[in-house]
């Protein structure tokens, strides 16, 4: 079977997207695939090579803008050309942080209070908000902490939102909530959805920023949580329907924050394209059921290839 690996991508997530997609090349030569793998840059040439390459199957091993938001997705889709993952929807509505969050709130799943800023009617002098410090600011579109600033003060927050607004148009603004942090890996076809085993995430950092998620040896992962056998059902639960509420397919993966307070958890967000990394949190759930890294590649293809 001959598959294409489109990975690296234009986004601030690069870096980590060519890590993900050495990965699963390897992996997918591993279990006897002929790949091929495609730095996607956007570039005329680019989508020219992707139109015309002839393989079985599209493996996205992209992060962030341009690869995770659906795009990629719906241009593959105009092409009738599978792929591994969630569609356009799923994927545009992740992306999404304060959409996806009134979607997680609907169903019941518990939200950080937010206050949503657009560029085009931001005013400094006008400014207000009723959260309180800390407060977490945030680019909406951003994943792997790009642009991510935990502010304490009104003066660090009204720099965190100008940093935040180089990258997005859209910032978040949340309350930080003390807590531990996991996430949840889902997995399965549509109407046969599962959670792997939680993973903690302890840091060495003060907080789970790019360098604890992405340098060796700067977050230990806790696998299985320690955590009592009632939480991780809640955990497992809310991370499946806030997969299906999105619309996600095949698999993704739900943060969570455990406040210290003993209050009910709080999701964070969905990725619908997890970093496959050597660091990465996706693969520490699937050895834990027994899936090596390249069963786990595997497996998210067959998976795919289903739909």
């Amino acid at each position: 079977m001959k598959i294409a690996v489109i990975y690296g991508g234009t986004s601030a997530e690069r870096e980590v997207s060519l890590s993900s997609g050495k990965g699963v090349i390897e992996a997918l030569k591993k279990k006897g695939y002929e790949v091929t793998g495609i730095d996607f840059q956007g570039t005329k040439n680019c989508l020219n090579r992707i139109m015309n390459i002839d393989v079985d199957i599209f493996f996205i091993g992209l992060h962030g803008r341009l690869g995770e938001d659906g795009r990629v997705q719906g241009f593959l889709d105009l092409l009738n050309k599978p792929y591994v993952g969630s569609k356009v929807l799923g994927s545009a509505i992740a992306m999404d942080k304060a959409r996806s969050k009134k979607l997680f709130g609907l169903n019941g799943i518990r939200i950080a209070k937010e206050k949503v800023l657009e560029s085009y009617a931001f005013n400094e002098e006008n400014f207000s908000h009723s959260l309180t410090y800390p407060v977490v600011v945030k680019p909406n579109h951003e994943g792997s902490t790009i642009g991510l600033t935990i502010a304490q003060n009104e003066k660090e927050l009204l720099d965190g939102v100008k940093a935040a607004f180089k990258h997005d148009d859209v910032v978040l603004l949340e309350e930080f909530i003390a807590g531990r942090e996991v996430t949840v890996a889902v997995l399965g076809s549509k109407g046969d959805v599962k959670a792997l085993p939680i993973v903690e995430i302890v840091p060495k950092n003060a907080y789970y920023d790019y360098e604890s998620k992405y340098a060796p040896g700067m977050s230990e992962h806790i696998v299985p949580a320690k955590i009592s056998n009632e939480l991780t059902t809640l955990l497992q639960e809310q991370a499946v329907l806030a997969h299906i509420a999105l619309g996600c397919d095949v698999y993704s993966r739900v943060d969570f924050i455990i406040p210290h307070d003993g209050s009910a958890p709080v999701i964070l967000e969905v990725n619908t394209l997890p970093g496959m990394t050597p660091t990465s949190l996706y693969p520490d759930a699937c050895r834990e059921i027994g899936l090596s890294y390249e069963d786990m590649i595997d497996t998210l293809v067959k998976l795919s290839l289903k739909k």
